[in-house]
């Protein structure tokens, strides 16, 4: 075997980047959940394209804190269960180490949602609005905490609806470029009621299985 001479320092790895440097990259993910080393994994891509054992980033009390903290200041209303984020955040250490517990033995089950419809702006339609209630907030804030960054990575480059760091002036100021470059042609495409399409509690179950099984 050869060994290295203590005075000749290993090679840095090409590709290698400066403590902090990921973390620049990457401002808007939640440290709680996502480390230096994970963000690295997160660039250089994983073996089989799969993230393993992601149930135990949304479980921890503390991943639930900080989802809670998102969810409190979005405010929002009580849903079926009457329970305002006041409420909730008066017996907030309480609740969160049951809902922690739940996740982790795998019990937790989302509540109905509260159906509420509002007017739709130039028209005498109405808009159906769904909400859950906060408990089940504070579990969705978590799931989005771990899974954004890893859809992030994959999503195109002109994709700007409800992404972190992006906008509706940001896709405005696209379409800009695109119109003075000689692009006349816009298609405009809806896909009608398709939430409504899908049972909630269906939805929530197939998300928290996507994460206990790591398929991403």
């Amino acid at each position: 075997m050869t060994k290295t001479p203590e005075n000749s320092p290993e090679a840095v790895p090409v590709g290698a980047t400066r403590s902090g440097e990921i973390l620049g990259r990457w401002p808007w993910v939640e440290p709680t959940v996502w480390t230096e080393r994970m963000l690295t994994a997160l660039e250089q891509g994983v073996k089989g394209g799969k993230w393993f054992s992601l149930i135990d980033k949304v479980h921890p009390q503390r991943t639930l804190e900080a989802a809670f903290f998102q969810v409190a200041a979005n405010q929002g209303a009580a849903g079926v269960d009457h329970v305002t984020i006041t409420m909730f955040g008066d017996r907030q250490d309480e609740e969160l180490k049951r809902l922690s517990e739940d996740l982790r033995i795998g019990s937790y089950r989302p509540q109905q949602i509260r159906r509420h419809h509002i007017p739709k702006p130039g028209s005498t339609e109405t808009r159906p609005l769904g909400i859950p209630t906060v408990r089940d907030r504070v579990v969705q804030t978590a799931l989005r905490m771990v899974l954004e960054p890893i859809y992030e990575r994959d999503f195109a480059e002109h994709s700007y609806g409800f992404r972190p760091g992006r906008g509706c002036k940001d896709a405005l100021r696209r379409v800009d470029e695109l119109l003075k470059a000689g692009y006349t042609h816009i298609v405009d495409a809806d896909l009608k009621s398709y939430f409504d399409t899908i049972p909630h509690d269906r939805l929530m179950d197939l998300m928290a299985q996507k994460v206990r099984m790591g398929v991403c």
